[in-house]
């Protein structure tokens, strides 16, 4: 999937400028999705920061956040168009309405809810919703999801799950969460996943306590290098027939 012009690059400064295909696009180009659960909106803030240093620039503010709106805008403000900014937890269209008004590009959903799908759709702007079995992985799709998140992956066998999902659904573009980490994201992004969402793994608690916030930038260099790395692998080994 690629939708960013002639040059199929997708640079940070024209990801405010993109429509909905190009911010897809981009976020599949850089194969992480930081989800940003935190117990105040300065610490969102902050590990956005240290991401951002360490490469990755998208990130999702979970709305369990405290502040999350403020949070989404004090970012969308700060970092203008050098990010893809997106809001997690969604659970209903209201929310994803205050979320896009706050600066919110995509939205994230923990489950199903076909009226949010349909807020997104109405503005054009992308949508996640959550979903685990084949038949809420469908209705998802039909809805107009443009990228299912399957959710919690781990719990139902991670990337043996995937790869079983996109036998049937290679159409449908799918970006796992729960238990991603360091050690499974090149089997998700082997077994089909077009990203990874990865959450307590690359932002935890524990960092954030001791305010070591450069963990993060590292692990954020560390999550690309698998993603460029195996990326590259699957490709060498696709033109080799």
């Amino acid at each position: 999937m690629n939708c960013c012009g002639s040059t199929g690059s997708c640079t940070a400064d024209n990801i405010i400028l993109m429509g909905k295909a190009q911010i897809l696009s981009s976020m599949m180009e850089i194969g992480v999705v930081p989800v940003v659960r935190t117990s105040s909106a300065e610490s969102a803030i902050r590990s956005i920061e240290a991401i951002h240093r360490g490469g990755i620039r998208a990130a999702e503010i979970t709305m369990t956040v405290p502040g999350a709106l403020k949070a989404l805008e004090k970012v969308a403000d700060q970092f203008g168009d050098s990010i893809v900014l997106g809001a997690g937890t969604v659970l209903d269209p209201e929310t994803a309405r205050a979320c896009m008004l706050a600066g919110a590009q995509f939205f994230v959903t923990p489950a199903l809810n076909i009226a949010t799908i349909e807020m997104a759709q109405r503005y054009s702007k992308p949508i996640m919703p959550g979903a685990l079995t084949p038949t809420e992985v469908v209705t998802a799709w039909q809805a107009g999801a443009d990228v299912v998140k399957v959710f919690p992956a781990s719990a139902v066998g991670g990337a043996k799950y995937i790869k079983a999902l996109k036998g049937p659904f290679p159409q449908i573009e799918m970006i796992p969460t729960g238990g991603v980490n360091l050690d499974t994201t090149a089997d998700f992004l082997r077994a089909g996943a077009c990203a990874v969402a990865v959450g307590g793994e690359l932002i935890d608690a524990l960092t954030i306590k001791e305010g070591k916030y450069e963990i993060f930038e590292e692990r954020a260099r560390q999550y690309l290098e698998i993603v460029r790395k195996t990326r590259a692998e699957m490709t060498s080994k696709a033109a080799a027939g």
